[in-house]
């Protein structure tokens, strides 16, 4: 499948802005299911200096620097992007989880499995929005009984989490810990990914943080609304050097196939955060943020 994705961010401010730095994660990651076919920044007004580069965990990411004064500010991403997700393993062909987790213990820095082991290893240690909560641990051991293959575990949990939160916006913040999103039972992507990384951790799985796009479609007979769509998130959980990654989306039920498109991971949502920077002056400001994902054949 070949998308269209625009991203656009916007921000108004009370009053003008002196001096400015931002730090932009809004282009899709390259990757061997997933082809960049062309992505362009449009930034208004253009910074006096740019600069483009990886992270540390292989994001785009563009830095931009402004140092005259400007009432507003607006970052808007135009890529093209092919996407072939490839089916996972047979679940009962997967090891053991205790196996995964002492291959993610034991890998080192060499060659052949241990080093994805190695790589993989640092999604597996809390991190500043995503702690390894113990009790998000004890709430993914019902699906984790001794022995079971891994992938067994990871879709009934994420079909648990489905079914047993509700996905309810404006209950929750940025700042929203694991602990109060186990409690209520709800919430949005953001907070089922930071709970499902959490859980995994928490058992020594390594999971990460994924951030991107859904598609979603309009009510039956209704136009798809320009700019309504928003950012998504799921989790990338390791099931072993032998099979790798498989990415679940907690927030629907489902493994991420077509639909989906990755932006880019890392440990929680600070590491992978679409646009965050530092200003001097501005006051209070306005943020107006619109995504649309759209199949190119049906691009207007």
């Amino acid at each position: 499948m070949i998308y269209k994705v625009r991203h656009a961010t916007r921000y108004v401010y009370g009053s003008p802005v002196d001096l400015a730095v931002h730090t932009v994660r809004v282009q899709p990651r390259a990757l061997p299911f997933q082809r960049v076919v062309a992505t362009e920044l449009l930034v208004e007004p253009p910074p006096a200096r740019r600069r483009d580069a990886l992270d540390h965990f292989g994001n785009h990411v563009t830095w931009l620097f402004h140092d005259a004064a400007h009432p507003s500010f607006e970052v808007t991403a135009v890529s093209e992007v092919e996407v072939r997700f490839p089916d996972p393993p047979p679940p009962e062909a997967t090891p053991a989880w205790e196996k995964v987790v002492e291959a993610a213990n034991a890998g080192g820095p060499g060659g052949g499995p241990g080093r994805e082991a190695w790589r993989a290893a640092e999604f597996r240690f809390g991190s500043p929005m995503c702690p390894a909560h113990a009790g998000a641990g004890e709430y993914a051991r019902k699906s984790f009984t001794p022995g079971r293959p891994v992938l067994a575990g990871l879709l009934e949990l994420n079909e648990r989490i489905y079914t047993e939160f509700k996905f309810r916006a404006g209950v929750t913040t940025l700042s929203t810990p694991v602990s109060q999103v186990l409690e209520r039972r709800e919430g949005v992507c953001q907070d089922f990914t930071h709970l499902m990384c959490s859980a995994l951790r928490c058992l020594g799985i390594p999971a990460r943080y994924t951030s991107g796009y859904i598609r979603t479609r309009p009510p039956p007979g209704q136009k798809r609304r320009q700019g309504a769509d928003q950012s998504h998130a799921w989790v990338g959980a390791w099931m072993g050097p032998e099979h790798g990654w498989v990415d679940l989306d907690p927030t629907n039920g489902i493994v991420v196939k077509e639909e989906h498109v990755v932006l880019g991971w890392g440990r929680d949502y600070g590491d992978i955060s679409p646009v965050r920077g530092v200003i001097l002056g501005g006051g209070t400001d306005s943020l107006k943020v619109g995504v649309d994902l759209v199949p190119a054949d049906e691009w207007e």
